[in-house]
């Protein structure tokens, strides 16, 4: 599901943070889902389990997951997100996008790089437009 890659420049924490994300954008985690437990998902990384604890509480500010002592880490349901209005989710989109474009031309990816990166991208996060796999759903979990 998750990995990481120790030689990065990208810190771990964000790595994990940016990996769970997309998974559970991408359906492979779905709302209900329970994630593994901090220690676990540290072991068999093969970092600190504080960083993944670290990168769990982020997700929880992001209204992603939920914690609870004892019942583990959850992704929340759609309608548990915090509300936000649509300028406010648009700008906060708009700036995630323009950050990950500048970052790639910095990079010194071309602008063809650019636009086939980005339609593997959205293929995998919206695999039925593509006529691939199609994610999970709350019914689905085990």
């Amino acid at each position: 599901m998750l990995t990481v890659r120790l030689d990065s420049g990208v810190p771990l924490v964000d790595q994990l943070i940016r990996g769970l994300r997309a998974a559970i954008a991408a359906g492979e985690v779905a709302p209900g889902d329970e994630l593994p437990p901090v220690r676990q998902l540290a072991n068999d990384l093969g970092i600190h389990w504080n960083t993944v604890a670290r990168a769990y509480r982020a997700l929880e500010s992001q209204g992603l997951v939920r914690s609870a002592r004892g019942r583990g880490t959850r992704v929340t349901a759609d309608q548990e997100r915090r509300a936000e209005t649509a300028d406010e989710r648009d700008g906060r989109v708009d700036d995630s996008v323009r950050g990950a474009l500048a970052d790639a031309r910095l990079a010194g990816l071309d602008r063809s790089a650019v636009e086939r990166l980005f339609r593997r991208v959205v293929d995998e996060l919206w695999p039925d437009a593509a006529g691939t796999r199609s994610p999970r759903t709350a019914s689905d979990a085990p």
